[in-house]
């Protein structure tokens, strides 16, 4: 009987979140958006670029894989496969992810996963091909599938095309998504309400609609990619 946490796509296996959650079992990677992520606290510009310069000659390496972000404070790493016909987590990414905290390891650095979000702008669109060729331009982004357009430096905001079968007028038909990991929802809840957010929609474990005193919403989710359950 095949795991329920994986899906099999003909090319790889692909993970689910819990899947990848349970492969890895450090604690020290969470899955956000489509990858899985993990922050390294460093002590200055040099500790973070030695490890960069580590992680870098590790052999499961590509191009596009995987992600780092360097600061003075930390390095935060982010792992996603990007194939042809492939987008999100599979044992490769899961390898990986324990290679880098062999490095971190060897180095001395901890992680420290409260550091870690991804955030995607969410549009409701009738008409998703004249929508997404429009912030296409406007964005310089790269089309992604047929409903998402990303970064090509991965440094900002993703864009996600929501399709609606009739006008919604009674909505913003533009909102954020704020990825989290599990542990980190309920003080980022908490904290939208103490600023005088509203609840508007609990679907509890995995998925929190806010919005602010007059009306925009965010979504906040741990979800590792929309639809994928657990």
């Amino acid at each position: 009987m095949s795991d329920p946490g994986v899906t099999v796509t003909g090319m790889d296996e692909m993970l689910s979140p819990r899947a990848f959650q349970e492969a890895d079992a450090s604690g020290q990677w969470r899955v956000l958006g489509d990858g899985a992520c993990a922050h390294f606290r460093t002590g200055s510009m040099r500790e973070a670029a030695e490890f960069a310069a580590a992680v870098a000659d590790l052999p499961g390496v590509k191009p596009h894989r995987p992600d780092l972000d360097l600061r003075s404070e930390g390095v935060t790493v982010r792992l996603v496969a990007v194939e042809p016909g492939l987008w999100g987590l599979t044992a490769a990414e899961v390898a990986l992810a324990q290679d880098v905290s062999a490095v971190a390891a060897g180095l001395g650095l901890e992680s420290d996963p409260s550091r870690l979000q991804s955030v995607q702008v969410a549009v409701d669109a009738l008409s998703h091909p004249e929508v997404i060729r429009f912030w296409k331009a406007v964005l310089g982004y790269e089309e992604r599938g047929e409903e998402d357009l990303a970064d090509p430096m991965s440094r900002n905001a993703a864009f996600w095309f929501q399709e609606m079968d009739e006008p919604r007028p009674q909505r913003n038909r533009l909102h954020v998504d704020v990825f989290l990991p599990h542990d980190r929802v309920e003080a980022r809840l908490a904290a939208a309400l103490a600023a005088g957010g509203t609840l508007v929609r609990d679907r509890s474990p995995h998925w929190w609609v806010v919005a602010d005193p007059e009306g925009n919403e965010a979504c906040v989710s741990t979800l590792g990619t929309r639809g994928s359950g657990d």
